[in-house]
């Protein structure tokens, strides 16, 4: 089975989700009118909103519903699956950084807050730890979501890959100074995972950060099979799930492993 993914490395505008949300449906349109359609789409981290997050409480999307509807509209109305990045996700009980998943009926398959908060850019200030893993099935392929600063945590993915995950989502705003970590953690978690990774990033800058692009979909070798610049672009790969498979026959890490050690 070959699945295409299309990653939109979107230029954020800072807390203006009015704009970023028709930059959004601008592209996702323009992507399911070409000749050759992608079978997912995956959107980068708080792409709504960027990292304005001292006045998350008033641009947060109450209980997701805008970008649900919004969302479960252009999944169904064009049969794809949606991968919709992150979004600042407001309840009483405060903002999560929520990613929603939607597949081809529009009807959402997956949602997943991170858990994970990033101190060094004040996300704890502001944001919730999500509870839940992010397991979901694309096209019937176990996969998972996970948001930026997760993939520094390798437990956490490996809690995903021994559920049967065989393609990791990750969306983020990485920004540019740590550019080689973006792409040593993923290719390691390609890696010692065996599975696909398909790393959506953010282009661009906001008042305080610089972004770092380089959107990479990865294969379970370790190898990069795309990857942007650091430029608002549309990044393509195909998927040949059988390899997952194939390498994880070859090096059996998941039969050899010994977890009542590994506490």
């Amino acid at each position: 089975m070959n699945v295409k993914v299309a990653l939109i490395q979107l230029d954020i505008a800072f807390g203006q989700p009015f704009k970023n949300i028709k930059s959004v449906e601008d592209k996702i349109v323009n992507l399911m009118i070409q000749e050759e359609k992608p079978d997912v789409i995956v959107l980068p981290e708080l792409w709504t909103t960027g990292y304005d997050l001292t006045r998350l409480d008033e641009l947060a999307d109450i209980d997701g519903k805008e970008t649900i509807e919004l969302m479960s509209h252009l999944a169904k109305k064009y049969d794809v699956n949606i991968i919709a990045g992150s979004i600042a996700k407001g309840s009483e009980q405060g903002v999560t950084n929520t990613m929603f998943v939607f597949d081809r009926s529009g009807s959402l398959s997956g949602e997943y807050s991170k858990l994970h908060l990033f101190q060094l850019m004040d996300e704890h200030h502001y944001l919730q730890p999500g509870q839940e893993k992010g397991l979901f099935e694309i096209d019937g392929v176990p996969s998972a979501g996970l948001i930026c600063y997760d993939i520094r945590f390798p437990e956490w993915i490996r809690a995903h890959t021994t559920r049967g995950a065989e393609v990791i989502f990750v969306v983020a705003e990485w920004p540019l100074p740590r550019l080689n970590h973006w792409k040593a953690l993923l290719i390691s978690r390609a890696i010692e995972n065996q599975c696909y990774v398909v790393a959506c990033n953010r282009a661009g800058q906001d008042p305080n950060n610089t972004f770092a692009g380089h959107s990479l979909i990865i294969d379970p070798w370790g190898e990069i099979l795309a990857e942007a610049d650091r430029e608002e672009s549309i990044l393509e790969g195909t998927l040949e799930l059988e390899k997952v498979k194939y390498v994880r026959k070859q090096i059996p890490i998941f039969q050899d492993r010994r977890p009542t050690f590994y506490e």
